[in-house]
């Protein structure tokens, strides 16, 4: 596989271009890898590790601090933005924003870690766009834990070349109530379960989201539900009804506390052979605006901070011990679009923030 041609800070724009320009949509990354793979392995200063389409490089130069920058190499199916498109200085295509400008900051970073102050890891980490149970980054977690240790991290989702910090949990219940089946013509003799569903679904309604500040950053909960089913027949009353709620909590709460909840929502709207399972889970991650690399990048370069409300892979480091924040180019909003797209400023400001950042290390 031909390698892409690095030129620091000169190419971002070309080099996101290139890497738009290889199809990964998730489980089909192998190709892009390869290429990164021959990509770096021309430095000297770098260490590469390959787990499955998991590429990492490191340096390790015996310095005590570590940073680590971590992306993802795949991108959501295209829709009809499959080859990348130039215009003036804003690239159109799959997987511009979210996130091959970030891996093209990460390569440009690792091109030119020879003489960083600080260790720096680079995690090239597949299927972040699928299934939680089929991350390359919980792979990595699993079989090699120590790839990722480090001091503090840098995820590249696209965000406008600022901070956003942390990020919220989400805790997904599925919730069964039960009735007795009856012929609607004598509906009395039965107990009709998505009737049952009203004043439940009333209470959710009117929960009263969270609003907390976490070292300055405004977090925003909710509590939704997510889907509904139930029936049998036009003539049957019916003897279940389903629905899936999720909470999105704040990292002020844990998971745990985050069920608690949730259930104690539910209790007054639940009885005898009425079931709730824990469907899904994700841990949040508190924002790490204190750690001095990011409070420094965060004021030298005079950058905003927001909460992150969504989940990402900084609650995968925060779970590891690893304080992390959110920070590359590109708007969020037109990730998974038709009308994706980054600005050769956004990319170039990234860089900047994390080149700084390196090199004043803390």
């Amino acid at each position: 596989m031909a390698p892409f041609e690095l030129a620091g800070a000169d190419n971002l724009f070309e080099l996101t271009t290139a890497l738009v320009g290889v199809a990964s949509e998730s489980f089909a990354e192998a190709a892009l890898v390869e290429r990164l793979e021959a990509t770096l392995a021309g430095f000297e200063h770098l260490e590469l590790t390959r787990v499955g389409d998991n590429l990492v490089a490191r340096t390790d130069r015996g310095l005590d601090k570590r940073v680590v920058l971590a992306g993802h190499t795949d991108t959501v199916p295209a829709n009809g933005n499959a080859v990348p498109r130039v215009d003036g200085d804003t690239l159109w295509g799959v997987g511009s924003a979210d996130m091959k400008g970030g891996l093209a900051v990460m390569l440009a970073l690792a091109g030119n870690a020879a003489e960083s102050p600080v260790e720096l890891s680079f995690v090239f980490y597949a299927r972040e766009e699928v299934a939680a149970k089929h991350s390359g980054l919980g792979e990595l977690i699993d079989a090699r834990p120590d790839l990722l240790e480090g001091d503090v991290a840098i995820l590249g989702e696209p965000t406008g070349g600022q901070i956003e910090a942390g990020c919220q949990g989400s805790v997904r219940l599925r919730v069964t109530l039960v009735g007795q089946r009856a012929h609607t013509a004598r509906a009395w003799m039965g107990t009709n379960a998505i009737h049952r569903l009203g004043d439940l679904l009333v209470a959710v309604a009117a929960v009263e989201p969270r609003q907390p500040v976490i070292l300055g950053c405004s977090f925003h909960e909710a509590v939704q539900v997510v889907s509904v089913s139930g029936g049998v027949a036009g003539n049957v009353v019916p003897d279940e009804a389903v629905i899936e709620v999720v909470h999105r909590f704040a990292p002020d709460h844990s998971s745990a506390e985050a069920e608690q909840v949730l259930r104690e929502m539910l209790a007054p709207h639940l009885g005898p052979g009425d079931l709730v399972e824990v469907v899904d889970v994700a841990s949040a991650a508190m924002p790490a605006v204190d750690h001095p690399f990011i409070a420094g990048m965060i004021q030298r370069e005079g950058l905003s901070v927001d909460a992150k409300l969504g989940w990402t892979d900084v609650a995968r480091f925060s779970e590891m011990g690893v304080p992390a924040v959110n920070l590359g180019p590109g708007d969020a909003s037109l990730a998974h679009t038709a009308e994706e797209r980054v600005e050769r400023r956004s990319i170039e400001a990234s860089y900047r923030a994390l080149s700084g950042a390196v090199a004043a290390a803390w």
